[in-house]
């Protein structure tokens, strides 16, 4: 065993040639830069969030889970569950694509401030007159291209399928929307508007398609209060927004070396990340 990976919020470990085991930390990052300070319980969140939707969206696609018990994993995670229980698991070597899906159901983010501008996004004129965070007339789904270091690159749909061929892109696509709407609907009915969200998948050693990494986490997506949501504002949110807000206000979006967040901003954050998780989860 060994590990393979230490990103922004994950370690991944290379357990044989078809499974690894994937550590959820506590780190968190934003706007492409790991803070110096960590989140207490967010990894614990962030995992089980994304197991339940895993298993809420299992008969839509397949996805990369084994098991999240220790006691299916080397001894070294069983061993000690002080530090891995509830941020752990145990999943299928994929063939990942080195893009990123991005479904977005609301004007928000990226896209209100490319819109505002131009009435454009991604190079592509937008149908119709929005305000921020005003509910688009369909979701859309905007795919990146996953870098090594610094911003993903948004593409268009047309270079996605000269990429991977317009059946496989389609495809995916389409699984995409089927994730979106159908827990748009479940996220809604426990008071939460999941505004966008992004997958990432890969292939087996079967060439099916297999849902990866996670997903609708507060990392992954923004999750907006139904209760509070109004357009025109930036709604309470249940992700890192508000970690996004606190370093916009104080200039220090994308800043290096990493900001230390006050303690205030940390215990705030860690009480919206185990809201949500008990909101979605129970």
């Amino acid at each position: 065993m060994k590990k393979i990976i230490s990103g922004k919020v994950r370690e991944v470990y290379e357990i044989n040639d078809k499974e690894l085991v994937i550590v959820t930390t506590d780190r968190i990052s934003a706007f492409d830069v790991i803070l110096r300070s960590e989140i207490k319980n967010k990894g614990v969140a962030l995992n089980l969030i994304s197991l339940y939707w895993f298993d809420y969206t299992k008969n839509i696609v397949p996805n990369h889970v084994i098991s999240s018990k220790l006691s299916d994993m080397p001894e070294q995670f069983a061993k000690d569950p002080a530090r891995y229980e509830n941020r752990t698991v145990l999943v299928r070597k994929l063939k990942m694509l080195p893009f990123e899906f991005i479904v977005r159901g609301y004007m928000f983010g990226s896209m209100w401030e490319e819109y505002k501008d131009s009435h454009t996004f991604c190079g592509n004129y937008v149908e119709g007159e929005y305000s921020l965070a005003q509910k688009l007339a369909k979701p859309i789904v905007t795919p990146s291209s996953k870098s090594t270091s610094g911003h993903d690159v948004y593409i268009s749909l047309d270079k996605l399928r000269e990429e991977i061929g317009a059946e496989k892109a389609d495809r995916i696509c389409d699984i995409c929307l089927q994730l979106y709407n159908a827990c748009y609907a479940h996220a809604l009915e426990k008071g939460i508007i999941l505004a966008d969200t992004k997958f990432e998948f890969g292939y087996d050693e079967d060439g099916t398609i297999v849902l990866g990494d996670e997903i609708f986490t507060p990392d992954s997506s923004r999750f907006w209060a139904a209760e509070d949501y109004q357009t025109g504002i930036s709604p309470k949110s249940y992700d890192k927004q508000f970690v996004r807000d606190w370093l916009i206000k104080n200039d220090l979006k994308g800043v290096t070396p990493a900001p230390e967040l006050p303690q205030e901003i940390v215990d705030a954050t860690s009480a919206i990340y185990m809201e949500c998780l008990h909101k979605i989860t129970g």
